[in-house]
């Protein structure tokens, strides 16, 4: 029983040492986070350093194979999606903000994009 009880705690004390799966951007004073629309994003942290606009790919109901991409956009809907390149200044590293339909999706960091 005391087995039992060690591997609990430290099964809980190696979840609270998880890293947090949200992520957060603060600029000017301000947070932005997943889910946040576009425009809140630009009121908070201005303009970007670099915009990158594509169309991903769509996916065909219950299988595994995207859309040809001589149908997407006519006979399938395109999805839009939108990455930012924010460059927070010296010893900051930067920060690509992808936005769906919108919204912010996912903000990650790194030093160079991919």
């Amino acid at each position: 029983m005391n087995a039992f009880r060690l591997a609990c705690v430290a099964a809980l004390a190696a979840l609270s040492f998880a890293p947090a799966r949200a992520e957060s951007l603060r600029c000017n004073g301000h947070i932005t986070e997943v889910g946040d629309s576009r425009v809140s994003l630009l009121y908070k942290c201005g303009e970007p350093l670099l915009r990158d606009s594509y169309c991903a790919p769509v996916y065909v109901a219950g299988g595994w194979q995207p859309v040809p991409a001589p149908l997407v956009g006519v006979a399938v809907p395109c999805l839009y999606v939108d990455e930012w390149l924010y460059d927070r200044g010296p010893g900051q590293l930067m920060v690509m903000v992808r936005i769906r339909a919108g919204v912010v999706q996912d903000i990650r960091y790194g030093r160079v994009p991919d």
